[in-house]
């Protein structure tokens, strides 16, 4: 397995995480794993649901058209 290290965490950031930990008695190195592993999961599933709706349509979007809609969604 990898290791990560992430620096400039914010304390109130630590904290709540600490407390949510603790609420469910884990670590909060356990705590944070899970919520890395549920997200993926999550963004795995989304993905997989717009592919199987780009398989039933006669066309996929292009490159060109994905990356407009990338940009339009961060303005």
């Amino acid at each position: 397995m990898a290791t990560l290290t992430i620096r400039n965490v914010p304390d109130r950031v630590v904290d709540s995480l600490k407390r949510l930990a603790r609420k469910k008695r884990h670590s909060m190195e356990h705590e944070i794993r899970e919520m890395l592993e549920d997200y993926a999961a999550e963004r795995s599933s989304v993905l997989r649901q717009i592919e199987e709706g780009w398989s039933r349509q006669k066309r996929r979007p292009t490159a060109a058209q994905i990356e407009k809609w990338i940009a339009a969604g961060r303005e």
